[in-house]
């Protein structure tokens, strides 16, 4: 339940005075609700930027392109001849000079009550210079001396959509900032402004950097989001870890198998991840741990060695691959080194079917299978384990948290290691991982050769075709990576149907062709035939991104290369560079280059290090875009931006483990305060996991 102080920000805004039926649609589209927007939502629709109306120069000092409040007297009006297209123009001075206040589509009555002939009035806008003479079009404010006293120094100016203007919003978030009361104070070491009162602050600033992302009243709304998500995943952490595990204690013979018929030695931080894998794995607590690993750094090997672990432990393991091409890459991985080893493994996906899913799903309810490796299947509701001990789920951020629950829950208390080629920076660890401990390979195994990386305008798409034909002729093997599947009217990407066209056209059938909206078996006939050399140049969208391995593979085309993240440049790129060949990685793009394409293609060519350049990736794209979290139901931050604020998440995470150390029930005074900042950053899932109180 609510506690009911929260009612006022959680009503409707439809119940503010002036805001009914017709603007609550275009508010529900500025707020981003689909049911009816709240106060709640209003407040947390902070300022894009401020108008400063304190300069109130004499026409003589006017700094023409500034905004300034002007005291002029009004001399006449000119009104627009019939049929022009020129503005409605009044002549106004003060002492020192005169301007043209300019007015298009105006109605002369309703001009000559604003701006009564002979009498003064504040005028407030940008003034320009047109034809020496200075003039304002469209003043933002006209007032006269009572509406100055009113009239605020500095206004807010809001991301506004069509059907609503400035005044609109500023008039509705003044109405819900009346009708919501201060909140009991909830962070440890409050810095001296209210949670309401930074709200009113932002939204009414008396300076300017009041209403900035680095303003304090800002900074106390951006540390209260980022202590919400915090406590939240330190809730979920607790709750999981106070639901004892079960620890799988190795013998390492299976494990001792493996290694020795790896093709390479382990790298430091394989080892140094299996060891903080291994001591979870036979602790009593359960293991919640992140494996980060840039491209190529080995971590199906890790997540192999971490299953025989508890399979020597008598149990079971599941790897979860978010699409069935990565489901059967890992099991093209992982099968020659557990038969070495005589680890029994299956796979499971949606196109295992009749007999052959029979004997599957007998074989994991009897024991018999040790490892299964598959997709979302694997959480089906059929599917039911002999003793599972430890979950793999690979590239979490496909998934919600609601399924890697769902395939903990086949089991009793099982450990779960969740792991990403996608390196993600430090700051969203933190905010999207924070309930779990984190591991990180960031060695590349012996033997992998630096990419050749350099971009091309696609104007000289030709030549590129032409050293494809060449380098084909020598035997070699190309991808060639398209961002659509087939041309849309609504837009000009080449894609893949298209280019493969093309390309058939230049080289017959040693073109080959794999998309999303192919069938599996067809996915895997054309993934097959590029793997056997049968096809020489794959055309593909991006779902060779993660896991696809063809070593004999040494050069990748990205067409329309602005178009891509850089951490998903990153993540293509690595498919080549996997065998003896020199490999090569071009970026061709469309001219002219925007000033973020231009930077992220300069630091994909500068560096290799998967990390750095998801560190880039967030400075240049921002937190929801690096994870596709826009896409993936990750919550995005209202008011937090990490660019600016990313510094306090590790306060807040500190303030987080200490609050669940000491209450994790969150009880008495303090601990109703910290429920209503859950309630009020809607981490409604860390309310529910709390006891009644």
């Amino acid at each position: 339940m609510r506690p009911d102080i929260l009612n006022p920000y959680f009503a409707a805004i439809t119940g503010l005075s002036g805001i009914g039926p017709k603007l609550a649609k275009p508010f529900g589209r500025l707020l981003g609700r689909e049911g009816e927007p709240r106060l709640l939502d209003l407040l947390m629709h902070l300022p894009a930027s401020t108008i400063d109306r304190r300069a109130r120069p004499t026409l003589a000092e006017v700094v023409p392109d500034t905004v300034v409040t002007l005291e002029l007297v009004v001399d006449r009006h000119v009104p627009t001849p019939r049929g022009s297209r020129a503005p409605y123009r009044v002549y106004a001075h003060d002492e020192t000079g005169d301007i043209v206040l300019a007015f298009f589509k105006a109605d002369r009555s309703w001009m000559e009550r604003l701006l009564p002939v002979g009498e003064t009035r504040w005028v407030s806008g940008t003034v320009t210079l047109y034809d020496g003479m200075h003039q304002m079009t469209h003043p933002d404010r006209v007032v006269d001396a009572a509406g100055l006293a009113k009239l605020p120094p500095i206004e807010p100016v809001y991301p506004l959509v069509e059907g609503l203007g400035q005044g609109h919003v500023r008039r509705a978030v003044e109405a819900a900032l009346n009708e919501t009361p201060e909140l009991p104070e909830w962070q440890a070491a409050p810095p001296g402004i209210g949670f309401h009162a930074a709200l009113r602050l932002v939204h009414q600033p008396r300076e300017t950097l009041d209403a900035s992302p680095l303003g304090p009243a800002w900074k106390r709304l951006a540390y209260d989001e980022l202590l919400a998500g915090q406590l939240a995943l330190a809730l979920l952490r607790a709750q999981t870890v106070k639901e004892a595990g079960r620890p799988s204690l190795g013998t390492g013979a299976l494990s001792e198998r493996i290694v020795r018929a790896l093709p390479f030695s382990l790298t430091g931080s394989q080892t140094q991840a299996l060891e903080a894998i291994r001591a979870d794995l036979a602790s009593k607590d359960r293991m919640l741990r992140l494996l980060q690993g840039d491209v190529g750094s080995g971590k199906t090997v890790v997540a192999l060695l971490a299953a025989a672990t508890v399979v020597e432990a008598g149990r079971q393991a599941a790897l979860m691959a978010p699409t069935e091409i990565l489901a059967r890459q890992h099991l093209k991985t992982i099968e020659p080194l557990a038969q070495a080893a005589g680890l029994r493994v299956a796979l499971l996906t949606g196109r295992e079917k009749g007999r052959a899913r029979a004997d599957i799903l007998a074989g994991l309810a009897a024991g018999v299978v040790d490892l299964v490796i598959g997709t979302h299947a694997l959480f089906q509701e059929g599917v039911v384990f002999h003793d599972l001990a430890l979950a793999v789920v690979d590239e979490q951020h496909r998934f919600g948290v609601h399924q890697r629950l769902a395939l903990a829950s086949k089991g009793e208390a099982v450990d779960v290691l969740v792991m990403t080629a996608t390196p993600i920076p430090r700051t969203l660890v933190l905010t999207y991982f924070g309930d779990m401990e984190s591991s990180e390979l960031r060695e590349k195994p012996a033997g992998r050769k630096p990419i050749d990386t350099r971009a091309v305008p696609s104007d000289r798409v030709d030549e590129v075709v032409a050293s494809l034909g060449r380098a084909l002729a020598e035997g070699r093997r190309a991808y060639w990576i398209c961002p659509l599947v087939e041309e849309s009217e609504n837009s000009d990407l080449q894609a893949a149907q298209a280019r493969f066209e093309d390309l058939r056209h230049w080289f017959g059938d040693r073109v080959g062709l794999v998309h999303g909206k192919m069938k599996g078996a067809e996915k895997d006939a054309a993934m097959a035939a590029f793997a056997a050399g049968e096809t020489q140049l794959l055309v593909a969208t991006t779902v060779v991104e993660v896991g696809v391995d063809v070593p004999e593979a040494s050069i990748i085309v990205i067409e329309h290369a602005e178009r891509f993240g850089l951490s998903q440049l990153h993540q293509l790129r690595g498919r080549v560079g996997r065998g003896d060949a020199a490999s090569t990685c071009l970026l061709l793009y469309r001219r002219p280059l925007g000033e973020i394409a231009r930077q992220r293609i300069e630091a994909l060519r500068a560096s290799e290090d998967g990390f750095f350049l998801a560190e880039e990736d967030l400075r240049l794209r921002g937190e929801g875009d690096v994870l596709g979290t826009r896409q993936s139901g990750f919550p995005g931050f209202k008011l937090a931006r990490l660019d600016v604020h990313g510094d306090l998440l590790t306060r807040a995470r500190a303030e987080a483990t200490a609050i669940v150390r000491n209450d994790s029930d969150l009880l008495g005074a303090h601990g109703a305060a910290l429920r209503l900042l859950l309630h009020i950053f809607e981490r409604d899932v860390a309310v529910k996991l709390l006891k009644a109180g």
